[in-house]
């Protein structure tokens, strides 16, 4: 018995590839800058919980301008981060 198509859902399907983390400017400067950003910043910036993320306040969208931007990092929780994110890519 075939089966069934897949259900198209506007809006899920990317428009260019993703690349690797590398590639979206997640190297290893970013990994000393995070690492060290959340030594200093070790607490949620939104709830109690121990920070383990480090968070785009305004998605950066692949513009390094942004992705760089002093003041635009916060450190999240990874239930908070995995929140936010969901809601930003809802939008």
């Amino acid at each position: 018995m075939p089966s069934r198509p897949k259900t198209f859902k506007p809006g899920t399907a990317r428009t260019q590839p993703k690349g690797t983390a590398h590639q979206r400017g997640y190297g290893s400067k970013w990994q000393r800058f995070r690492k060290s950003y959340l030594a200093l910043h070790p607490i949620c910036n939104h709830c109690p919980e121990l920070a383990t993320e480090l968070d785009h306040i305004t998605p950066h969208r692949g513009d390094m301008k942004i992705f760089w931007k002093p003041g635009n990092v916060q450190g999240l929780c990874h239930d908070c981060h995995k929140t936010k994110t969901a809601n930003e890519n809802t939008k």
